[in-house]
């Protein structure tokens, strides 16, 4: 279950909470309130497993790119050999295979870089998000202590 669905849950339940007259006290749901929390707790592990999708995912991409990259510098070898047989080739050959590897090099390079930088997108967001959710959930419970007379637990 998404976790900012669950904070708006959360949000509704604090909303349909009563008042209680001359204080700014408000009576909840404690076994709602309770439930969502525990929502909480086994979506959040859901965005982290999501967060490591895109790694993983990111990892692939780089390896693919590697291997595509192995390939080509394969294929620039195996074309550098046919053309050093040719003795009128050999420069054409070496110049053509080192353009060919600096070209792997540059898209290999281009990838990990655009992959690395997709994944540190989602994972600012991810983080984002969650540093969100975890105030309020924050707020939310010291607000129904500091309510309850409750005092607050360090740590």
């Amino acid at each position: 279950m998404d976790i900012l669905h669950l904070v708006d849950r959360l949000e509704e339940i604090f909303n349909a909470g009563t008042a209680i007259p001359l204080s700014h006290k408000l009576m909840v749901d404690e076994d709602r309130v309770l439930e969502i929390i525990d929502q909480m707790r086994v979506s959040i592990p859901e965005e982290v497993k999501k967060s490591q999708q895109v790694l993983a995912q990111r990892d692939r991409i780089l390896a693919q790119a590697q291997e595509e990259a192995a390939r080509t510098v394969q294929l620039a070898k195996e074309k550098s050999e046919q053309l050093l047989s040719r003795e009128t080739l050999v420069q054409q050959a070496q110049a053509k295979a080192e353009q060919i590897i600096q070209a792997a090099r540059a898209d290999t390079a281009q990838i990990r870089a655009e992959a690395d930088e997709y994944t540190l997108d989602v994972l600012t967001k991810l983080e984002a998000e969650l540093v969100r959710s975890l105030t309020q959930a924050r707020n939310g419970i010291a607000k129904l202590r500091a309510d309850a007379g409750v005092p607050e637990v360090a740590g």
